[in-house]
């Protein structure tokens, strides 16, 4: 997984949620702060109450001047439907061949009811203003996540 002071490897890839853009590319964000946050699946549990939480503090966010993207191996099809079905405020990127998340780490191995397998590793990135990781957060518990991500844009800023 990248670390604090690495630049941040840039992506360009389809992006849901957002209006009137078909694809988001993370170096056109800059100067503004980017929480970059990888989750497994659109419309589980714990990857809901992230997206929602993110959504519910966007304003908050913005008024910070941090853009908030979410990013799973999901299709944009899958993220337009999870966008409608919890009204949610922020881009979400399809990742669908795994290439941004191996880049940043986030693509590991898994092991649930003594099987293994691959999937994303929920972490989010807080990039700064220069395109550099500022913060990592390797290992995420949804709830109450995004209000520790908001205080630590506060703290870059």
């Amino acid at each position: 997984m990248i670390g604090t002071g690495e630049t941040a490897p840039d992506f360009t890839l389809p992006v849901a949620g957002a209006a009137g853009s078909t694809t988001l590319t993370l170096s056109s964000l800059r100067p503004r702060p980017v929480v970059l946050y990888f989750y497994p699946k659109d419309d589980t549990p714990g990857c809901t109450l992230e997206a929602i939480d993110f959504t519910r503090l966007a304003d908050d966010f913005a008024a910070a001047g941090a853009v908030v993207v979410g990013i799973s191996r999901d299709t944009v099809a899958k993220h337009e439907k999870f966008c409608a079905k919890h009204d949610l405020r922020i881009p979400l990127v399809s990742d669908e061949d795994g290439a941004v998340c191996a880049a940043y780490g986030t693509w590991v191995e898994k092991k649930m009811y003594g099987r293994t397998s691959m999937g994303i590793q929920r972490a989010t990135f807080l990039i700064d203003r220069a395109g550099k990781v500022a913060r990592v957060w390797p290992t995420v518990s949804a709830k109450g996540h995004a209000e520790e991500v908001l205080a630590a844009v506060h703290a870059l800023n």
